[in-house]
């Protein structure tokens, strides 16, 4: 399969602290909230989350990279030979099939005007900096994660580990609002409520979650 037509890509390290550092800092703080309370001893806990932590970093890796891949189709906003035949089987008039196309076309043109709008930046393909990508995705992944569950590691008395957790992902949310506001040229305050709500909401959830299964 060819991939050498253009299609948005990471940009650079600001792009995939964009994507892990969140991803990681999130996965991690609702996993440690919801498990800390079950029955299991430390070893147990332990194990359990640096697995979460490791599938996590992998998958986020793999999802980097066949993300910087992007879709074979981008360059055509025409309906590939294939599809056209797929279409003809499936007993669908011409004229229905050209209408497709003719929305496709429109489809294409309407987000190429987005693009444009919000400056964003399309390359070909690399298989390095793909590689490279999906590397720093899944180390900011890690840091991320690692903000939720180091107070874990430092402190078996979870109740005083889970107190210092949620002031770090807070902190965390912080800083990262403050950085991605810059790095997309937005306003700084929707973005820390729109965190600290995506937290808030992590900590309501896990609390009802107890409640229920108490």
């Amino acid at each position: 399969m060819s991939i050498t037509h253009k299609a948005i890509r990471s940009s650079g390290w600001k792009t995939d602290f964009l994507i892990g550092f969140p991803d990681g800092l999130l996965l991690l703080f609702f996993a440690t909230q919801v498990i800390q309370l079950w029955p299991l001893d430390v070893q147990t806990f332990y194990n359990i989350h640096l697995g979460i932590w490791l599938a996590g970093a992998l998958l986020v890796l793999y999802s980097a990279y066949q993300a910087n891949k992007g879709d074979a189709q981008h360059d055509s906003a025409l309906l590939s030979d294939d599809e056209r035949k797929k279409l003809q089987h499936l007993e669908i008039n011409q004229q229905t099939i050209s209408h497709i196309e003719s929305e496709m076309k429109k489809d294409a043109a309407s987000w190429e005007q987005i693009l444009q709008q919000e400056n964003v930046q399309e390359s070909f393909f690399s298989k390095g900096r793909a590689i490279s990508s999906a590397i720093f995705t899944s180390l900011f992944f890690i840091l991320g994660g690692a903000l939720s569950f180091a107070p874990y590691l430092a402190n078996e008395n979870f109740n005083a580990a889970s107190q210092t957790s949620t002031l770090l992902v807070f902190l965390g949310l912080t800083v990262f609002s403050f950085m991605k506001a810059k790095i997309t040229a937005q306003r700084v305050l929707p973005i820390i409520l729109r965190n600290f709500a995506i937290g808030a909401g992590i900590v309501i959830c896990v609390w009802l979650l107890h409640k229920i299964l108490a």
